[in-house]
């Protein structure tokens, strides 16, 4: 079972665009240091939709090797269903301890079709699976309680806001395990989630992903102490000096849910190069705002410290 703050490390890249596999060690390892609950590597922060299987092999190995057993470390799968497969099989090979199931691209499925890919994929592991709602991959209560009922799969992760649904789904799956005995939790995995987790707190669920944690784990750790001690007006001082200023540059371009997170880490002073394309770098203005955001996050941390 996962609890505390969620890691989702970044994917560097050379300036020859192959995988930097020293750099991502250095990042899981302090990542790790800094109080991780978890790594999740090759995901949506990790820009899985620009790797290739060997790629993403090693990348996981890598992860693997650099979190040493301190803490769970999950892989991103999805895709085609025989690359999804691919995937898993690899990731298990690597010696992940999980997989995060993501979201299929530009197919809209019915949710039959949806546990269909689930049951397929998960039958090509032994590893547990966390799957994700997020883009065409929308579950309904019946097909949330279908997956959920499947051997290997141990979690739910939404990402697309609907929390009068949602709340439904939650409440249909707790009451189904509760009665099996069967250890299932569900994330919040909105893109910077911390903007919407008192709300999703509201319905019960209490994980979520921290891509800023990639960053500034001084913030996000902050944050989620909080959160955590029902910390209210901390909170709201975090969510208006740093959280919701990150979301408005966020909003600005397409793709800056990562390229953003890719820059600030790169600014805090480890060189994960940029993104591959379709997603583009920042522009030098927008990378001077970012400065100053996470500048003025650093300041609300300080702050809160003294109180």
């Amino acid at each position: 079972m996962l609890d505390g703050v969620l890691f989702f490390p970044v994917t560097p890249f050379t300036s020859e665009d192959s995988v930097d596999l020293p750099i991502l060690s250095e990042h899981v390892r302090r990542g790790v240091a800094a109080g991780a609950g978890g790594v999740f590597v090759a995901c949506g922060t990790g820009e899985f939709h620009a790797l290739e299987p060997r790629e993403y092999a090693d990348i996981v190995r890598t992860a693997v090797a650099a979190a040493a057993g301190r803490v769970p470390v999950f892989a991103g799968a999805g895709g085609s269903l025989p690359l999804a497969r691919q995937f898993a099989r690899a990731a298990a090979e690597a010696g992940a301890d999980g997989l995060l199931l993501m979201p299929h691209y530009l197919v809209q499925a019915p949710p039959a079709g949806l546990v269909a890919y689930v049951t397929q994929v998960t039958a090509a592991t032994e590893l547990p699976v966390i799957v994700y709602q997020r883009g065409g991959a929308r579950f309904d209560v019946a097909s949330a309680l279908d997956v959920a009922r499947l051997p290997r799969v141990v979690g739910f992760k939404d990402g697309l806001g609907d929390l009068d649904q949602l709340s439904r789904i939650v409440t249909a799956v707790r009451a189904e395990t509760a009665a099996s005995g069967k250890d299932f939790q569900f994330f919040n995995g909105m893109p910077t989630a911390e903007c919407t987790v008192p709300a999703y707190r509201g319905i019960g669920v209490e994980l979520y992903s921290s891509a800023v944690f990639c960053f500034a784990p001084e913030i996000s750790l902050a944050f989620h102490r909080a959160v955590t001690a029902g910390d209210d007006k901390a909170v709201q001082r975090l969510l208006a000096g740093f959280f919701h200023p990150l979301v408005a540059l966020r909003e600005r371009t397409p793709g800056y849910a990562v390229a953003l997170v890719k820059a600030a880490v790169r600014q805090s002073g480890l060189d994960v190069g940029g993104v591959r394309p379709p997603l583009t770098d920042p522009t030098p203005g927008h990378l001077a705002e970012l400065a100053r955001i996470v500048e003025a996050g650093r300041a609300v941390v300080a702050a809160e410290a003294t109180r």
